[in-house]
């Protein structure tokens, strides 16, 4: 059995497990515009993984 790469893409619910956060956290840093830029992808919004790794670099480098 092949091992599984990442997705490129996560559902708001998966940000916020990778994140380990609630998803109304997650929701609420998008509706301020302080949490990594997402998308609407149908009815979804998703987030990039670079993205979400280039916003953590930026927190951390701010911390």
């Amino acid at each position: 059995m092949p091992v599984q790469e990442a997705p490129d893409l996560l559902t708001t619910k998966e940000l916020a497990a990778y994140l380990r956060k609630p998803v109304a956290t997650v929701r609420g840093w998008r509706y301020r515009k302080v949490g990594p830029a997402g998308f609407r992808l149908g009815r979804d919004i998703v987030y990039r993984r670079e993205t979400v790794e280039a916003w953590l670099a930026e927190r951390e480098k701010t911390a």
